[in-house]
């Protein structure tokens, strides 16, 4: 199994320089055979395979760098191409702007090239970089690769990919909840629970209107543009923090709380654009609950569920089945024939967590 840690970097000012330099090698290596590969494919119509070596000749100051994280640069480029010509809809690869204010490269580990020292991590021509290490890494856990970035107002961060070996020892579901996704609360569970998600986002949406008019405002490439430009990369950032402080224990919680868990597959993508709910949908981060809630159940053995999007969840009654032919989204009370009367989303969840009992059987 893979699993990754990611910590603060406190690089001196002749690091920076270097990691400064390799984020723009990395760049320059990705956008410089994407433009030949461009140039050769309208000539021949065939796929030119090139790699970063052939170019180390004419550019040598891409010597001067990590050449794994070249070598990543091309791995990127490569799979974005094939991508692209096995299905069209991913759109072609496109070149990266040196005026993009986040950066990033990968190295991989070769013979303790990557290695966590005390306090510190050492980088490929970099040497050691202190770091804020906030949880202590298993002896047992194989560092694979490194992956440095920098945030759009400056500071340095590095993830690192470890492999270890667990044996994983499969739970019975016995304790099973239904989850149905809600564009306000997250979601509602089969059990009456709302998420009562905070919409960070929603609520710091004034304050980044105000702070995007006086950065619009500022004269280009001038010092208080910069200052306004890291103050508002600031704000987004704090929002993005806390979503994910949030979904983690949320999802944290929900793991230790049951053995399985059922939701939709539903298409978020699709959804905020039919529904015009765009800011909604990426405000309360569904994508990124379920991608935290499946890999923690997956290491305590639990399973994720998840039901056909065209499941009639809604329409259908929780106690006697029948299903309506027409059910608007104004209408958040479901009533039935039958005398059932409930809320509409706790009664889609349980639907969704009766259909995850006979897909678990």
């Amino acid at each position: 199994m893979n699993k990754a840690y990611k910590f603060r970097m406190y690089p001196n000012k002749e690091q920076e320089i270097i990691l400064a330099k390799t984020f723009g090698c990395v760049r320059f290596i990705y956008n410089k055979m994407l433009e030949d590969k461009i140039a050769y494919y309208e000539k021949t119509k065939e796929k030119l395979n090139n790699t970063p070596a052939q170019y180390k000749a004419e550019y040598e100051w891409l010597k001067e760098v990590d050449s794994l994280a070249l070598a990543n640069a091309q791995l990127n480029l490569q799979t974005a191409y094939n991508n692209f010509f096995r299905s069209p809809k991913v759109g072609f690869p496109r070149f990266k702007s040196r005026h993009k204010n986040h950066n990033s490269y990968t190295s991989n580990n070769q013979k303790g090239s990557i290695r966590i020292e005390g306090s510190k991590i050492k980088l490929p021509k970099i040497g050691f970089i202190k770091i804020k290490q906030h949880r202590q890494i298993p002896g047992h856990y194989i560092l694979k690769s490194a992956t440095v970035s920098r945030s759009p107002w400056g500071k340095y961060f590095v993830s690192i990919l470890f492999e270890y070996e667990r044996i994983i020892k499969p739970v019975k579901p016995r304790n099973i909840v239904g989850l149905d996704f809600s564009m306000t609360e997250l979601f509602v569970s089969s059990e009456g629970e709302f998420a009562s998600y905070p919409r960070y986002y929603c609520q710091s949406l004034e304050r980044l209107k105000r702070e995007n008019r006086r950065l619009s405002q500022c004269q280009k490439e001038s010092n208080n543009r910069n200052k306004q430009r890291i103050k508002v990369a600031r704000l987004h950032e704090k929002v993005a923090n806390q979503r994910k402080d949030f979904l983690h224990k949320l999802s944290r919680k929900i793991t230790n709380s049951y053995d399985a868990v059922c939701i939709e597959d539903l298409n978020m993508q699709a959804m905020s654009k039919a529904l015009n709910f765009g800011k909604s949908v990426a405000d309360n981060g569904w994508g990124m609950f379920v991608n935290q809630l499946s890999y923690k159940l997956t290491e305590a053995g639990k399973e994720l569920v998840k039901i056909d999007k065209w499941f009639p969840s809604s329409k259908t009654c929780s106690r006697c089945g029948a299903v309506k032919d027409t059910l608007s989204l104004s209408e958040r009370v479901y009533k039935c024939d039958c005398g059932l009367v409930i809320d509409r989303d706790i009664n889609a969840a349980i639907n969704i967590k009766n259909q995850g009992k006979v897909l678990l059987a």
